[in-house]
């Protein structure tokens, strides 16, 4: 897959592609559908993405709360897994969030990508203070020079499919619930950081990732399915991982502990993606250490009977 990120500086390999616009935001079923739809449209050009990054929230909101499913490169990574070719991943900055609706469809689609067809949810907006919608950007392709297929929204079980409703389903710790609308188990990927290897000396070395920009899910413990995607251990675990502060230690950062099951090695500076599969319990203190090293056996016994149900 390519990555693409100025408009004004395009391969004439890169131009005329079918893409799909939107943020991408955890790469759900909804999401999904419009890929599919662009590369049903038009299978003899490549398949796109056009997306942008910061995350337009992020700009706007710099200081607001971490709200992202996926990080730019794990939403990169689902994106080439589904077979697209091109993503436009624009930096969303003043020049790009000043534009009006037809400065960005006859700018950056027409001119700039040369997109030949384009894909977008019926609840899309664009351009300068959100003036644009669907139907706006439709009128725009046909006076300029590119066609637009609305794509309706996805629903589950009466539900529409999205990443608010992904995320609320994350905070009340129903990661089941937010796999059926993703189309895959939540993940959380990263480079091993760094810990005070306390649980070393309980007993259960841990892998630890930062969550520092992602939405976090319910504090507390989960079983867990997880991939190394890189280096000599490179493999598929199951394990238990406590995601949280850590009360019991004191904690104000919160991150990502996972005890891979049957594993001995050294995973610092490893690329981990970290699937959330059930929550077990919510984080808690403990009266002693041998207290909580006695429920974490617990928790590993317990995530062990679920993950061997998979």
């Amino acid at each position: 897959m390519r990555i693409i990120r100025d408009y004004q500086y395009v391969a004439s390999c890169d131009r005329g592609a079918s893409v799909a616009i939107g943020n991408f935001d955890g790469v759900h079923l909804g999401h999904q559908s419009v890929i599919t739809i662009a590369r049903q449209t038009r299978p003899n050009v490549p398949l796109g993405i056009l997306t942008f990054e910061p995350h337009p929230r992020e700009y706007f909101d710099p200081a607001g709360k971490p709200f992202r499913l996926t990080s730019s490169v794990a939403r990169a990574s689902r994106l080439a897994k589904l077979g697209v070719e091109r993503l436009y991943e624009l930096n969303f900055n003043k020049s790009l969030a000043s534009l009006s609706p037809e400065e960005f469809a006859s700018k950056v689609v027409h001119e700039g990508l040369g997109l030949s067809h384009v894909v977008v949810g019926s609840d899309f907006v664009f351009g300068k203070d959100r003036a644009g919608n669907a139907d706006d950007l439709v009128g725009l392709g046909k006076k300029i020079g590119f066609d637009v297929t609305i794509a309706s929204l996805l629903t589950k079980t009466g539900a529409t499919v999205s990443s608010t409703a992904i995320r609320t389903a994350l905070s009340e710790g129903r990661p089941q619930d937010a796999a059926k609308m993703l189309g895959h188990w939540h993940r959380i990927e990263g480079r091993v950081i760094g810990g005070e290897q306390r649980g070393r000396t309980l007993g259960f070395p841990t892998a630890n990732l930062s969550i520092a920009g992602l939405h976090p899910p319910a504090f507390g413990v989960y079983a867990v399915v997880i991939d190394i995607i890189d280096g000599q251990h490179r493999q598929s675990y199951l394990g238990a991982a406590s995601l949280g502060l850590r009360p019991m230690f004191g904690g104000t950062n919160p991150n990502l502990e996972t005890f891979l099951f049957d594993f001995s090695g050294d995973l610092y500076g490893a690329t981990l993606s970290v699937g959330l599969i059930e929550f077990l319990r919510p984080e808690r203190s403990f009266d002693s250490v041998n207290d909580l090293i006695a429920q974490m056996h617990r928790d590993c016994q317990q995530a062990q009977e679920i993950l061997g149900a998979l």
